[in-house]
C-alpha cells in the first residue's frame, strides 16, 4: 500500500463515504468498462471526464472521482477500494487532530464523552485533542475538527432555540392566532427543544479587500449563500472555486482581515416580506432606513427564485394604465409586462416611472421602487414626490445608493422582485420600476473583476446578460391557479450619446417585451415627455388597451412619423400644396397635444376625448402656443356638461359610433366658441390700440 493510495482511503474514510456507495460505485465501472477506459486515458478531455460524472455516478461520491481525474490517478481505483477496506477494519487510525474551546476546564468523564463523540464522527479512535481556554464562550464547549465545528455552548444554545423559535412562528404565518395561542405555541417549542452539536463548517479569509473576501476552509457552501463573519458582517457566496470560496459582503470590510473566522449558516440570501413594508424605505438587505422603526414582517423570501413556468402563466391582457397620453395610446403597457424606458441621461426616464406610479392610486395596484446607485438627495425628492401626491400608501421604495458598497447595488433589485413576489402570488397587481439597470451591471461588472473573473465585451463579464434575464423573467401574470396576481416590470437603462447598439442596452432590449426611447433632441426642443415614435415599440400591443382606447388610438402613429418625416422635407420649402399644409397643422397640433407635465395624468375616457377629438381636426383650429390651455378648457368643459360621455366610456370600455359623434360634436362646438372669443378679444385689443386710452378703457368697460 502506498503513501499515495493510503492518502485516498483515509479521505474516503473522512468523508464519511459507505460501503454501499463504493459498491454501487464499482457496479457502474464494471457494467460500462469503457468508461473506466476513458477516465484513465490522459487522451480523453477532463471536461468529458466531470460531464460523464455528473451524469452517471451518486452525488456524494462525484467530487473524489473528479479528484481522481484531475490528478491522473484513475488506474489507482482499485487499490484504493482495497485499502479502504483494510483501513475501515482496523481498530485505530490516527487521522489528525481536534481543538476543544472551553470556559471550564472539562471533567475525565466528560473528555471521555468527547472522545466517543470524535471517534463517531471522523471513524477515528484515536484523535489528538487540544484544548484552549476561551471565555467568550459564557460556558460550555466548541470543538473544532478539520473545517467542521460542533457548538455546545451557551451562546449556540441560544442560537439553536431562537431558530427553532423562528421556525415554529413561520411554519404557521399566514394564520390568525390569540395571544394564547401564541403563548402555547412558544411554549411547547421550548418544551420539546432538544439540544443537539451545532454542526458547522468554519473557514477563514485569505485576502478581503473591496468589498470583497476569499475565504478557505469551506468545501460545501452553494452559490448564494449567507455566510457570517466573526464581526457580524453577512456575505454571500458569488465564486465557487476548487480550493476556495468568492464572497461579496454586505457591509464595510474594515473590521475584517486575514485569519478571520467564517461560518455557513447553510441559508440562502433572502429578504423578510410582508404588508406592513407598504410606505417604508429599506435597503437592499429588507431593513428599514427611514427612521420610523423596524417593520414587522409575514416571512422570509429567498431574492433568487425561480421565474413562474408557462403553465403558471397566463396572457396579458389588462391595461397597465400610465397616465401618460403619449404612451397610453402608442405603446400600451399591460399588467405582466416588461416595457423597457431607454434614453441618454436627463431626458426624463424616471418621470415617467414616477408618473406611472402616481396614476396607480386608487387601482388596488401596489408599486416598488428600486433605486440603484442614485445619489440619496435624488431619492430623498422622489419620496417628497410620492408623498405629496399620497402614493407612498401603496409604494416601497428599496434603496442601494451610490455610496453604498457594489454587492448591495448588485441585490437590490432581487430583493424588490422578492418582495413583489410575495404580493403577486397572493393575487395582487404589482408594478416595479428598476431605476437603473445600467449602473446594476456596473456594480457587477466591479463585482466579478474584483473576483478575478475574465472580462467580455466592454468589460462586462460574460454572464451580464443572465443576470438580467433571470431577474426580469419572474415578471410575469399569473393563472388563477396559481396565485392570479401579475408583476408589471419598467426597467430603466441610460445609454450614452443615443447608442442603444451597445452591449446592456441590446441584452435588455432582447430581454423586454418593447422599449420606450426618449430622444435628447426631442427633450431639449420641449416636447416632453421626449418619446420618439420610430423607434418606441409595445410587443404586447392593442391586446393591453380597452376597446375604446384601442379604436380613438387610431392611425395617431402613423400622422406622427409622416409628420417627422415631412417635416425634414418641407423645413426649406415656401411653396406648399393644401394637403400637406393640412398634414403638417395636423403633425403639429398633434405633438403640442402629446406635451404633458409631470404628474399630471390623464384618466382613461380623458385620453379617448382628446384622441377623437384630434383625429377630427379640433385642434388644428387652435394656435399650437394655446393648445394646452385649450386642452385643459375642453377637459373641464366635459367634466361638467358632458360627464355621461366619461362615465359611459369608463363603464363599456368601448368607443361607440354615437360616442364618436358625440364628442367630435361637443369638441367642435367648444373650439369654435373659444375661437370666437378669441377674435372679439383680438379685435378689441387691435381697437383699444388705435384709440386714445381714455376712450380705449370706455370701449372696454361697454
Amino acid at each position: 500500500m502506498t503513501d499515495q493510495v493510503k492518502n485516498y482511503a483515509q479521505m474516503l474514510i473522512r468523508d464519511g463515504i459507505k460501503r454501499d456507495l463504493l459498491q454501487q460505485t464499482t457496479g457502474i465501472l464494471e457494467a460500462v468498462p469503457q468508461v473506466r477506459v476513458d477516465f484513465e486515458s490522459p487522451a480523453v478531455s477532463i471536461e468529458k471526464k466531470l460531464i460523464v460524472i455528473d451524469r452517471v455516478f451518486p452525488k456524494d461520491i462525484r467530487n473524489f472521482l473528479k479528484l481522481l481525474c484531475d490528478n491522473q490517478d484513475f488506474s489507482l481505483y482499485g487499490e484504493i477500494i482495497d485499502a479502504y477496506e483494510q483501513l475501515s477494519d482496523r481498530p485505530k487510525e490516527t487521522v489528525g487532530r481536534a481543538i476543544l474551546r472551553y470556559v471550564e476546564k472539562p471533567t475525565p468523564e466528560q473528555l471521555e464523552g468527547i472522545k466517543t463523540f470524535l471517534e463517531k464522527e471522523t471513524h477515528s479512535s484515536d484523535m489528538e485533542i487540544v484544548l484552549r481556554k476561551d471565555d467568550t464562550l459564557k460556558s460550555g464547549f466548541v470543538l473544532k475538527v478539520g473545517a467542521k465545528e460542533y457548538d455546545w455552548s451557551e451562546s449556540g444554545r441560544l442560537e439553536q432555540l431562537k431558530e427553532n423559535l423562528i421556525r415554529s412562528v413561520f411554519r404557521n404565518s399566514g394564520v390568525s392566532f390569540s395571544e394564547e395561542d401564541i403563548i402555547s405555541i412558544l411554549r411547547s417549542s421550548v418544551k420539546d427543544f432538544e439540544l443537539e452539536a451545532m454542526d458547522k463548517e468554519v473557514g477563514m479569509i485569505t485576502w478581503v479587500g473591496d468589498g470583497i473576501a476569499n475565504v478557505d476552509g469551506i468545501d460545501h457552501a452553494a452559490y448564494g449563500e449567507i455566510v457570517m463573519f466573526d464581526c457580524g458582517i453577512k456575505g454571500m457566496v458569488q465564486d465557487v472555486r476548487r480550493n476556495e470560496i468568492g464572497v461579496i459582503l454586505f457591509g464595510p470590510d474594515s473590521e475584517l482581515h486575514e485569519g478571520s473566522r467564517v461560518v455557513r449558516t447553510g441559508r440562502m440570501a433572502g429578504v423578510p416580506v410582508g404588508k406592513e413594508f407598504l410606505g417604508r424605505i429599506v435597503n437592499a438587505l429588507g431593513e428599514p432606513i427611514d427612521g420610523q422603526g423596524e417593520i414587522a414582517s409575514d416571512g422570509f423570501r429567498r431574492m433568487e427564485n425561480p421565474a413562474p413556468s408557462i403553465v403558471e402563466r397566463k396572457s396579458v391582457s389588462v391595461p397597465m394604465e400610465t397616465g401618460i397620453l403619449s404612451i397610453d395610446s402608442m405603446f400600451p403597457i399591460g399588467r405582466g409586462q416588461r416595457e423597457l424606458i431607454i434614453g441618454d441621461r436627463q431626458t426624463g426616464k424616471t418621470s415617467i416611472a414616477m408618473d406611472s406610479i402616481l396614476n396607480q392610486k386608487g387601482k388596488d395596484v401596489i408599486c416598488i421602487y428600486v433605486a440603484i446607485g442614485q445619489k440619496a438627495s435624488t431619492i430623498a425628492q422622489l419620496v417628497n414626490t410620492l408623498k405629496s401626491h399620497e402614493a407612498m400608501d401603496y409604494t416601497i421604495v428599496v434603496c442601494a445608493t451610490a455610496s453604498d458598497p457594489a454587492p448591495l447595488q448588485y441585490v437590490a433589485p432581487y430583493a424588490g422582485t422578492a418582495l413583489a413576489e410575495y404580493f403577486m402570488y397572493r393575487g395582487k397587481d404589482v408594478l416595479i420600476v428598476y431605476d437603473d439597470l445600467s449602473k446594476h451591471a456596473v456594480a457587477y461588472r466591479a463585482i466579478s473583476l474584483l473576483l478575478e473573473r475574465s472580462p467580455g465585451r466592454e468589460a462586462y463579464p460574460g454572464d451580464v446578460f443572465y443576470l438580467h434575464s433571470r431577474l426580469l423573467e419572474r415578471s410575469a401574470r399569473l393563472s388563477p391557479e396559481a396565485g392570479g396576481g401579475s408583476i408589471t416590470a419598467l426597467p430603466i437603462i441610460e445609454t450614452q450619446a443615443g447608442d442603444v447598439s451597445a452591449y446592456i442596452p441590446t441584452n435588455v432590449i432582447s430581454i423586454t417585451d418593447g422599449q420606450i426611447y426618449l430622444e435628447s433632441e426631442l427633450f431639449n426642443s420641449g416636447q416632453r415627455p421626449a418619446v420618439n415614435v420610430g423607434l418606441s415599440v409595445s410587443r404586447v400591443g392593442g391586446a393591453a388597451q380597452t376597446k375604446a382606447m384601442k379604436k380613438a388610438a387610431g392611425s395617431i402613429r402613423i400622422d406622427l412619423a409622416q409628420y417627422r418625416e415631412m417635416e425634414v422635407f418641407t423645413q426649406f420649402s415656401s411653396d406648399l400644396d393644401e394637403s400637406t399644409k393640412k398634414q403638417l397643422a395636423h403633425g403639429r397640433a398633434l405633438m403640442e397635444l402629446l406635451k404633458q407635465p409631470l404628474g399630471h395624468s390623464l384618466s382613461m375616457p380623458q385620453q379617448v376625448v382628446l384622441l377623437v377629438s384630434a383625429n377630427a381636426g379640433v385642434f388644428e383650429k387652435i394656435p399650437v402656443p394655446n393648445i394646452k390651455i385649450f386642452r385643459t378648457e375642453l377637459l373641464d368643459y366635459f367634466a361638467e356638461n358632458h360627464s355621461d360621455v366619461y362615465s359611459q366610456i369608463e363603464s363599456e370600455g368601448v368607443l361607440t359610433d354615437e360616442i364618436r359623434e358625440a364628442i367630435e360634436e361637443a369638441a367642435n362646438e367648444f373650439a369654435d366658441d373659444v375661437s370666437a372669443q378669441e377674435e372679439i378679444a383680438e379685435e378689441e385689443k387691435e381697437l383699444s390700440d388705435a384709440l386714445p386710452e381714455s376712450e380705449a378703457v370706455f370701449v372696454k368697460n361697454t
